[in-house]
């Protein structure tokens, strides 16, 4: 099984976008709520090469990207393979 983690904030419609992905891939995944936590919001900027936006995601250390990102890769047929579902 893939190490999932999805940095996110409170009250975050694409957070919730991206979770709801996720929950539909069969997946489980680790939510770190950095909403007021900033040493866990510049751990996410550094591991995601300075993005600030949340949701950010992230497979085995991996930096996959945000909502928009995944949602594109599983348009394309490889958000699957990405998680470990193919």
């Amino acid at each position: 099984m893939k190490n999932i983690e999805i940095y996110t904030t409170m009250f975050c419609p694409f957070c919730a976008r991206a979770k709801s992905l996720l929950k539909s891939k069969g997946v489980q995944f680790e939510e770190i709520d950095v909403t007021m936590d900033a040493p866990r919001r510049q751990e996410m900027m550094k591991r995601a090469d300075g993005a600030h936006t949340v949701p950010q995601i992230f497979v085995d250390g991996e930096h996959i990207g945000d909502c928009d990102f995944i949602h594109h890769l599983d348009a394309a047929g490889n958000l699957d393979q990405i998680l470990g579902k193919a």
